[in-house]
């Protein structure tokens, strides 16, 4: 079975094509192709590798997201040594779904009605843009499913309980990864994973934590939109809902504006001035760059004080985990993260912590506190999700 899975992040596209056999591996597999995508304005940087570890690497000019999904694509079938001789020898497309709403939580085909109900909530595209892909099983795979379990007391905001009814709820976001992380985390530590109390700190272009008791999501920093929570590239996270208020009420903002701000304006660019990465952000406060140094000093302030509250709701925690772009690849971020929780007992061990390869354990020998940097698999995870559902319907 050839699995391909499309992965839309809020800054990248990320897509892995994956053969899977009749049982699945204990660990994740290479996929047999990659291909990325970072959007910076309206140019595309792509980077494709093959199951040799070729990599090709291009920059150019896009006209749209569906346009350079499509360039990206036609690398499956073209080049050296192809993954595929045609795009119907995929058996089924997995798709990343940011928002499943109030109705979906686990993996669904996507019929058209599911996709009419996704529709609801969110501007998801197929983006199988391909006449070749048109008639493979697709399926979707919520980000927002494994927050689904948390209780009333972290799903229900304090405005009036009609916001509730009316759907207007926590939802939260990167479950798919943080529910990866927490079962890679229970193997790499040898520990049945329902005996575990676990914070998983998603840290990329968006960041959200995530407090993981009994193998279960019981709270997130993200709520009914990816805008809540923590400090991001580009986004605010919580503000005072006052502030937004007094905008409109003065004249200065519009909804849309505001939305535009909140979202594409904020977080470490607002701060810094100079950008939303924080590879930049770090280059630039190592320089004296005062408003990067700000920017940062917000962001590990704000990340600190989520990793407080969920320990708190946690009432205790046995391993810490950091996973996506900044949290796997930032050792400055992690030790600036860890600096102030030396109250729980957690360690870190400065050598591990600064050495560049992940899922291993960057605690000091002798800390209470189990600190681990995952690699992001989502798209393992969707495949896997792929793989479970195909078989199902295989044997009914």
């Amino acid at each position: 079975m050839k699995v391909l899975v499309l992965n839309s992040g809020s800054s990248s596209q990320k897509s892995s094509l994956y053969p899977m056999d009749e049982t699945l591996p204990d660990d994740p597999p290479t996929p047999i192709w990659e291909g990325k995508i970072e959007w910076r304005d309206r140019i595309a940087e792509a980077e494709i590798k093959n199951a040799r570890g070729v990599v090709q690497k291009n920059r150019a000019k896009v006209s749209s997201r569906a346009e350079a999904v499509e360039q990206l694509l036609g690398t499956l079938t073209t080049g050296d040594r192809p993954a595929l001789t045609s795009l119907t020898n995929i058996d089924v497309v997995g798709h990343r779904v940011v928002h499943g709403g109030p109705k979906y939580e686990g993996p669904v085909s996507l019929t058209p009605e599911v996709r009419a109900g996704i529709a609801k909530v969110s501007d998801f595209a197929p983006l199988h843009n391909r006449a070749e892909l048109s008639g493979v099983p697709q399926i979707a795979v919520f980000d927002t499913g494994f927050q689904r379990r948390m209780p009333l007391a972290a799903v229900v905001y304090p405005g009036p309980y009609q916001w509730f009814e009316q759907n207007i709820r926590r939802y939260g976001f990167h479950g798919i990864n943080h529910q990866y992380c927490a079962t890679r985390a229970a193997r790499l530590l040898g520990r049945d994973l329902n005996s575990l109390k676990l914070v998983t700190c998603h840290l990329g272009n968006g960041c959200s934590l995530a407090a993981i008791r009994d193998g279960h999501s019981v709270d997130t920093t993200m709520g009914f939109t990816p805008l809540e929570g923590l400090m991001m590239g580009t986004r605010s996270g919580s503000i005072d809902p006052g502030i937004l208020t007094y905008l409109i009420r003065t004249g200065r903002l519009d909804g849309q504006r505001i939305d535009d701000v909140l979202n594409t304006e904020s977080g470490l660019l607002g701060i810094s001035g100079t950008s939303g990465d924080m590879r930049e952000i770090l280059a630039a406060k190592n320089k004296g760059h005062t408003r990067a140094k700000l920017a940062f000093e917000i962001y590990v302030h704000r990340l600190q004080a989520g990793i407080g509250a969920m320990v708190a709701v946690l009432g205790g925690i046995d391993a810490l985990i950091f996973t996506a772009g900044v949290g796997e690849n930032s050792a400055e971020v992690r030790e600036a993260a860890c600096k102030q929780l030396t109250f729980l007992g957690l360690k870190l061990d400065d050598a591990a912590n600064r050495q560049r390869t992940s899922d291993r354990d960057i605690a000091a020998p002798d800390s209470a506190v189990r600190v681990l940097i995952i690699r992001a698999q989502e798209d393992w995870a969707i495949a896997k999700e792929c793989w479970h559902i195909m078989r199902s319907l295989r044997h009914d």
